[in-house]
């Protein structure tokens, strides 16, 4: 995911290899210390065996253990961050048998999704208990593990970053012919609140029949989203600009006037830290709309940094959204203060020192 590349590039004082399964889409991540630790033969029949004979997460065998032992040994590895906690669930012989500390981050979705199967959640208990510290990119995350039963004392905030100088502030000229545009962005899926968006973007468009909506990303909901957009009689001005570079999403961004973000919890419990694509906009100098979710309130105070609405309630997104069209001083109020909250907390370079601090720390070289 490139929130983590960007991480992993931003280090300097420390020097990261990536083990992965596979290694795609050099030309994006062109980034060299990489072992490839290639999937085993058996992997699908013992994922089978283990989900739908024994209803328990997989986890790796002794032969693919000895395998990344052999890696972690051989580049002299002194701390193993894993991303993802139901990775960490799966690699959780590894973290039992190697002697050096481990780490594991949640972003949203580990904490929640699979947590109703009792096996799962017995299994990433187990795991939390196992490993050194506990990274979490909002404090809605840090409630969450923590009624996992971790232990609170290992759980720490780790923000994501935003590289400030890709996203410099711009002021925008708000339009006086109704020509407004917005974008949203992000993974076409049901935490996203893109029927939300839709129907809000319907409501609006009533009124200012000339303003255009862009949706940036793509994701098993294109179809139904897409769908509802035909029922609404907005297709002519709704954009599904699919997957795009992050130069052209930038571009989107400044030519835009709102970023639309009303993420809600998925009914497999998915559910937001704090969405990247958010940070982003912010950075740049969109006035942000979004809901009452997750870790969004931690970046956003309601008509102090931009706007919340409650989940699911696409009339009220529709209200805000006229009501500060006919107050554009607020709009470029909120723009300032939500770009000062992204440069003030979730600068890349500060996280990025901050993650290094914490893994010197624990291997015994910090304060």
């Amino acid at each position: 995911m490139f929130h983590i590349y960007r991480q992993i590039t931003a280090l300097r004082r420390c020097a990261p290899v990536v083990i992965a399964q596979k290694r795609e889409q050099t030309d994006r991540f062109p980034f060299e210390a990489v072992q490839v630790v290639p999937k085993p033969a058996t992997h699908f029949l013992r994922r089978f065996w283990f989900r739908q004979m024994r209803d328990m997460p997989w986890q790796i065998s002794d032969a693919e253990l000895s395998v990344l032992l052999r890696v972690l040994s051989r580049i002299d590895a002194r701390v193993l961050h894993i991303y993802f906690g139901q990775i960490a669930v799966h690699l959780l012989p590894l973290i039992r048998t190697w002697k050096n500390p481990s780490i594991v981050s949640f972003h949203g979705a580990d904490v929640t999704v699979d947590m109703n199967n009792r096996a799962y959640r017995d299994a990433t208990r187990q795991m939390l208990d196992v490993v050194k510290l506990v990274l979490v990119r909002s404090e809605s995350l840090r409630r969450a593990v923590a009624d996992l039963g971790c232990d609170p004392g290992k759980i720490e905030l780790q923000r994501t970053g935003i590289p400030l100088e890709e996203f410099p502030f711009c002021e925008r000229s708000f339009p006086r012919n109704g020509e407004w545009r917005f974008v949203q962005a992000g993974r076409l899926i049901e935490k996203k609140g893109l029927p939300v968006t839709l129907r809000a973007f319907a409501i609006f468009q009533n009124q200012y029949p000339n303003a255009t909506l862009t949706i940036a990303g793509e994701g098993p909901l294109l179809g139904q989203v897409q769908k509802l957009a035909h029922e609404l009689d907005i297709q002519g001005r709704v954009s599904f600009a699919g997957f795009i570079s992050h130069e052209q999403l930038r571009e989107i961004y400044y030519r835009s006037h709102i970023f639309l973000h009303p993420s809600q919890i998925g009914r497999d419990g998915n559910q937001e830290g704090i969405p990247n694509s958010m940070l982003e906009a912010m950075a740049s100098g969109l006035p942000v709309f979004a809901t009452e979710h997750g870790g969004i309130p931690e970046a956003i105070e309601n008509d102090s940094t931009g706007v919340l609405v409650p989940e699911h309630n696409h009339e009220e997104l529709a209200r805000a959204l006229l009501n500060a069209t006919q107050d554009q001083s607020f709009l470029s109020r909120i723009a300032r203060s939500g770009a000062e909250v992204v440069r003030k907390n979730f600068d890349l370079h500060v996280q990025a020192q901050r993650l290094e601090d914490i893994y010197l720390r624990v291997i015994g070289r910090g304060d």
